[in-house]
């Protein structure tokens, strides 16, 4: 997906998404079950050693029916919030064939929907959460009026920190969530920074064997120049890694002060012309096709 790099020289007009789409961001290219309450013990949420069974593990379940992420999930059940039945579960590993009978804080989940992708073009000044203790507005705020009525609970996929906008994917589904954040589906985030300092295209291209920074490590990055006037420039930065502010880092390390910081695609979704604070569904059928471009990794 690395484009080649751009003289410094060249002038193109305001930075902008990979595409021209006014839509929005539209791709750039095409046993035995387990036990229930009343059977038996030990019950499938005791965490003894059992035969191997049929269905999968309720973490899993509960992040694909949207209620939190894997790793959320996980800290619920150690928190005491997840029951089946009468029967508080221990362990992430329980394993179930559904999620009958299996209550959040006394409410029963309910079975997982299709999955819904939305994008979100993120102002600055947003925290990426549910809320924040030093009071600071979140996504959810600006959510409210910008997803369609009928959307439902959505969870971030990566998150975007205070200061950086731009494209920001929403989806009901913990377990896709999962896939399009790990590092080995090597999903391209694409952003454009403005900068000041110095910097000459041979550095940006260096960073094509990745960098090291106070011991963290970071992978591939294709960085070019997008256009420069004086010691002023856009450059637009792939990675596929997303660490924790990883972008601003790098190019701090590079002696630059990042001054404006836009994420401009996801993988193959692109923030396009995508209105500030506002947001889209993509259709089922390019999360269709998104899913087989994962391949194995899906």
């Amino acid at each position: 997906m690395s484009q080649p790099p751009r003289k410094a020289g060249d002038r193109r007009g305001p930075p902008r998404g990979p595409n021209t789409n006014s839509r929005g961001p539209f791709p750039r290219s095409p046993g035995r079950p387990a036990r229930r309450p009343g059977d038996a013990k030990p019950t499938a949420n005791t965490g003894a050693p059992q035969e191997r069974r049929e269905g999968e593990r309720i973490a899993k379940l509960l992040a694909r029916a949207g209620v939190a992420s894997r790793r959320e999930v996980e800290r619920m059940i150690a928190d005491g919030r997840i029951k089946i039945g009468d029967d508080v579960v221990s362990t992430p590993a329980t394993v179930l064939k559904d999620l009958r009978g299996v209550t959040v804080d006394g409410n029963p989940v309910k079975a997982a929907e299709a999955t819904r992708l939305f994008a979100f073009h993120k102002p600055a000044g947003l925290i990426t959460a549910e809320r924040d203790p030093a009071g600071r507005p979140t996504i959810y705020t600006a959510l409210r009026n910008a997803l369609p009525a009928g959307a439902g609970r959505v969870m971030p996929v990566g998150r975007l920190d205070f200061n950086t906008e731009g494209l920001l994917l929403l989806t009901n589904d913990g377990e896709f969530k999962r896939l399009l954040e790990l590092p080995a589906t090597k999903v391209t985030r694409t952003y454009r920074a403005r900068a000041f300092g110095t910097v000459t295209q041979a550095q940006l291209e260096e960073l094509i064997e990745g960098v090291e920074i106070d011991g963290m490590h970071y992978g591939r990055i294709d960085a070019n120049m997008e256009r420069r006037t004086g010691r002023n420039q856009w450059i637009e930065m792939r990675l596929t890694e997303g660490k924790n502010r990883e972008v601003r880092r790098i190019l701090e390390h590079l002696g630059l002060e990042v001054s404006r910081l836009i994420r401009v695609g996801y993988g193959p979704f692109a923030l396009d012309q995508l209105p500030k604070g506002t947001a889209v569904e993509i259709s089922p059928k390019q999360i269709e096709m998104f899913r087989k471009s994962l391949g194995s990794a899906a």
